[in-house]
């Protein structure tokens, strides 16, 4: 999830992808190191693993929530889901409340493979996003750091999946990514896998087990650095409003809701 907005680069139907070039899908290539199935009652608030970003200052995209630490954003619905929560209410001079959970200084991997089973929310104006930021994040800043959006979506295009990668040189609105369009369902009326391998020299992003996107070294634009080598922490979040895909109008339904299954974290195999 940029700081600034993204327009994605090209469109792939639903069952195109990149060519096969020899990249693993899934099983035999990963194990498993870190899980969350988000088992517990209903109303209490996620793991200790997830730490709320609590502030409502736009985040660098003029948007219009302020993210808090209540279980009333973000809260297990007693079903194994956490439930992330956008409000229309005013709260600290905003006019939505929602939440942003981050794993930072709690799971930091990489290179590893991040994977999500999640339904999104949608309405225009709802900016939900399951990504991931350098660890040297607090010491080098955005976007040397380098981001890598597992997956984002515009509320007003749910059938949508954006996939970017951010990085010096190459950020916000010139980020390297690539759009999937999804043509038996949407983002939010079903569950979907969102997984992304990021290797030492390139990245691959799968949507239910297929192969929908793929960067390398020689992708980014040249003279620029790749920042990619390091460990990352995840981040689940849905904004409201922003440069994204505007400020909500009166077909946006609140409350919108992201619902999460289960988080997984896997390493290559030796």
């Amino acid at each position: 999830m940029s700081r600034v907005a993204f327009f994605g680069l090209a469109a792939l139907s639903w069952g195109c992808t990149d060519t096969d070039d020899g990249f693993a899908s899934v099983d035999n290539a990963w194990v498993e190191v870190w899980s969350d199935t988000f088992d517990g009652p209903a109303g209490s608030a996620p793991s200790d693993d997830w730490v709320a970003d609590v502030g409502g200052d736009g985040w660098g995209n003029d948007q219009l929530e302020f993210n808090t630490d209540r279980t009333d954003n973000a809260f297990l619905d007693g079903s194994g889901n956490l439930v992330i929560r956008a409000q229309a209410e005013a709260y600290e001079d905003n006019a939505y409340t929602s939440a942003r959970l981050t794993t930072r200084g709690t799971v930091e991997r990489g290179p590893a493979r991040f994977e999500g089973r999640i339904k999104m929310p949608e309405g225009k104006g709802i900016w939900p996003a399951f990504w991931l930021l350098g660890s040297d994040y607090e010491e080098v800043g955005w976007p040397l750091c380098g981001e890598i959006d597992i997956l984002e979506t515009r509320g007003s295009e749910p059938r949508t999946v954006i996939t970017t990668v951010h990085g010096p040189g190459y950020s916000g609105g010139d980020g390297v990514g690539n759009t999937t369009v999804l043509s038996d369902s949407t983002t939010a009326d079903a569950f979907h896998t969102y997984a992304v391998d990021v290797d030492p020299e390139h990245i691959v992003w799968w949507v239910d087990g297929q192969r929908v996107h793929t960067v390398r070294v020689g992708d980014i634009p040249g003279g620029t650095a790749w920042a990619f080598d390091g460990p990352f922490f995840m981040i689940l979040n849905v904004a409201v409003g922003g440069h994204f895909d505007g400020d909500p109008d009166d077909t946006t339904v609140f409350p919108a809701e992201m619902v999460v299954d289960e988080v997984r974290v896997y390493e290559r195999a030796p």
